[in-house]
């Protein structure tokens, strides 16, 4: 059966499968229901809510600034007193927990929707399903289908991940609780990966319970069977993903103690190269495993080869033994950190490895170091091999029924003779030669 390329980037950015179950399915209520759920609990945990009689009436007070320079991102910032208590509404932390609550509430909604078509299917459903089979994996994509970007979401965007979050980033938790800006960057970050995965699943298996819009132009999309190459495939792409965003979010780390104003062409070039583009590719890859061939592929002719070349650069810089003098420019690499954790000094090209020590080191430089790098390593020199795993969690795809050599609704009857009158083609009884009755 031929196959065509996987989800349109562009609509999986903007969430197009989902924002339009949520409007066929009215459950645009739900997820404002559930958004503003969250956001009220944020609130309260988070101290910015403070419920009391407090008596009087209502204030409110605009302050622009701490007057030392310092938490910057905290301002201009809102306070509100009422009789009811004291709101602080900093700039960034507001910002950040309302993306989250309005994503929080859109995972949670479709998460309520797929589970009323699970447990209360419709007799459309039941034929869909039985025609497809359990051999297709159905039931494991759609357990995940409702547990990504809900259930998982609110656990992984919750303050009490602070320490998993400092572990991942290579920095220590007060830092982060001194730049509690970086977590509103990394919630954003983790809900929003959340519900890109929430969509290509939508797309990919929302056919099969008609969650998905469908209609005579668009393709039909056949989900993977259920096998050891699937099973792999999905834990490579998912390690692969969450790597990916960890790596890229350890750059913002890196900005709690480095100052990027004042940062060297090193460090930019650690942060850009090493940080976003491999993070970039890795993601990339995770997420859209087909494009992803598709580009490289297309990288593999020509003068385009020295694009992938570079790939293998950054990859290995990442990976293999730098010299002392580039290293101590500000350049981060596996092998610099192994040699640290030894004892040797950075004359030997060691490089420090932070606050992060123990089983959550190993679990970071195989997670973010070694996974990413050496899969865009892999896939600089021999893509197929590199993109294989992933391709066998790809749904196959049936093309749209070509409308010009569609088969016709009614179908004129072959005329039995040459001589054959118009009534005898119809099946009227008549006289004509190609007549039965004529012979």
């Amino acid at each position: 059966m031929p196959s065509s390329p996987g989800p349109a980037l562009a609509p999986a950015l903007l969430l197009t499968e989902i924002r339009a179950f949520l409007r066929r399915t009215h459950l645009v209520a739900a997820a404002v229901f559930f958004g503003v759920l969250y956001g009220l609990a944020s609130l309260l945990a988070g101290g910015m809510l403070d419920l009391y009689p407090a008596g009087g009436g209502t204030a409110v007070e605009v302050v622009l600034g701490s007057g030392t320079g310092q938490s910057w991102w905290l301002y201009p910032g809102v306070i509100v007193y009422g009789p009811w208590g004291v709101l602080a509404l900093p700039f960034f932390t507001t910002i950040a927990m309302v993306a989250v609550a309005a994503g929080v509430g859109v995972g949670m909604a479709v998460a309520a929707g797929l589970i009323v078509r699970l447990v209360r299917p419709t007799p459309d459903d039941v034929a869909r399903s039985k025609a497809v089979g359990a051999a297709t994996g159905l039931t494991p994509a759609m357990i995940g289908l409702v547990t990504i970007g809900s259930c998982c979401t609110t656990t992984a965007a919750a303050t009490g991940g602070v320490g998993l979050i400092a572990q991942a980033s290579g920095t220590t938790t007060a830092n982060l609780v001194l730049n509690n800006w970086y977590l509103g960057v990394a919630q954003v970050a983790i809900v929003w990966a959340a519900l890109l995965g929430q969509e290509l699943l939508l797309t990919v298996y929302g056919g099969l319970l008609g969650v998905r819009a469908t209609g005579a132009s668009r393709p039909r999309r056949i989900p993977p069977p259920l096998d050891r190459r699937w099973v792999a495939g999905a834990l490579l792409r998912g390690t692969l993903a969450v790597g990916g965003i960890l790596w890229s979010l350890s750059m913002f780390a890196d900005w709690t103690t480095h100052a990027p104003a004042t940062a060297t062409a090193g460090w930019w070039v650690r942060w850009l190269l090493q940080h976003q583009l491999i993070a970039a590719l890795a993601v990339g890859a995770a997420f859209f495993p087909d494009r992803a061939l598709r580009g490289f592929r297309a990288l593999g002719a020509g003068p385009a080869r020295l694009v992938l070349a570079a790939f293998a650069a950054v990859a290995l810089s990442v990976l293999v033994w730098i010299p002392a003098p580039i290293a101590g420019s500000g350049l981060d690499n596996l092998s610099g950190q192994l040699l640290g954790v030894v004892g040797l000094t950075g004359v030997w090209g060691a490089v420090p490895v932070g606050a992060v020590s123990g089983i959550p080191l190993y679990v970071r430089w195989a997670l973010e170091y070694v996974l990413p790098s050496g899969f865009v390593l892999v896939a600089a020199i021999a893509p197929e091999r590199a993109f294989g795993p992933l391709l066998a969690t790809v749904a196959r795809v049936e093309p749209a029924p070509d409308l010009q050599t569609a088969r016709p609704l009614f179908e004129p009857r072959r005329l039995p003779g040459p001589t054959a009158s118009p009534a005898s083609a119809l099946g009227a009884p008549g006289a004509g030669a190609g007549s039965p009755d004529a012979r």
